[in-house]
């Protein structure tokens, strides 16, 4: 394109501009969402809102028993790291900082570990539940374990 412009072989060389605009826009809509998609803090507003809407006594006693899945899940994984890492983030809800420390990892590299560690116990549960289950493991994560993730 840069080409036909010096060359003057662009067809309609008044709505250049228009277009390079939109490639801005789209390019920076692209951007913002890639940080988003990358962001790994906790919605505190959003956890409140599905908390208060969650009580009752039937689910009280559903995110009982998924805890104590949870729970046997994780003493399943195959890694101890694993277990460590998610028993430490997300149940003793040690601060990531400490857990990077024990662990001699970088933000970088805890970020990825977390992960693959999410993904093993994801795929376990799986196994072990059906894949019905999977919108118990989302409610679960954003009740009772506070809705932490890293970041």
């Amino acid at each position: 394109m840069i080409e036909k412009l010096r060359r003057g072989e662009l067809r309609e060389p008044a709505k250049l501009p228009g277009f390079l605009a939109q490639i801005a826009r789209s390019l920076t809509i692209e951007h913002y969402r890639k940080i988003q998609r990358r962001k790994t803090e906790a919605d505190s507003d959003a956890i409140a809102e599905v908390e208060a809407s969650g009580s009752g006594p039937l689910s009280e006693l559903m995110t009982r028993e998924d805890a104590g899945l949870v729970r046997q899940v994780i003493q399943e994984l195959g890694t101890e790291r694993d277990r460590d890492i998610l028993l430490r983030f997300y149940i003793a809800e040690e601060d990531k900082e400490r857990i990077k420390q024990d662990l001699g990892l970088s933000s970088l590299q805890f970020n990825r570990v977390l992960h693959r560690a999410r993904e093993r116990y994801r795929d376990l549960y799986l196994q072990r539940v059906g894949r019905r289950a999977l919108g118990i493991i989302l409610l679960f994560v954003t009740l009772s374990l506070g809705g932490r993730r890293a970041g």
